[in-house]
């Protein structure tokens, strides 16, 4: 079983930043992608930023330039740096993490919210 806990949501004003971190526990593979996505009210889950195991790393258009996601595989971390804030920034963002075998398993965090507000 893998375990995802999410930390580091909060108030911000726009042009601020955050950071956003996820550590996984458990049998999270050798070959994986390690993700955020987010949640408006009233909207879809959307995906924010993806990065693989293998180095490769992809954005939504709309945070593109402005979010920054790394990882840090000896502590089954991934991390999520926000820049330049924005209010349609605003959501309960979700950790994910797929581990990849003989068959894709799908994972998700908590939430932790994120409130970009003047």
């Amino acid at each position: 079983q893998v375990q995802l806990v999410e930390s580091g949501g909060g108030l911000v004003q726009p042009g601020g930043s955050l950071r956003l971190s996820c550590a996984a526990s458990g049998s999270i593979g050798s070959i994986n992608t390690m993700g955020w996505y987010r949640q408006a009210p009233g909207k879809l889950r959307e995906l924010v930023a993806l990065a693989t195991s293998g180095g490769t790393r992809t954005y939504a258009d709309s945070v593109k330039g402005r979010f920054t996601i790394s990882r840090d595989n000896a502590k089954n971390t991934v991390y999520l740096q926000m820049n330049s804030l924005e209010l349609d920034d605003t959501a309960v963002y979700y950790c994910n993490l797929v581990r990849i075998s003989l068959r894709r398993d799908n994972y998700w965090g908590q939430g932790t919210q994120v409130t970009v507000s003047l």
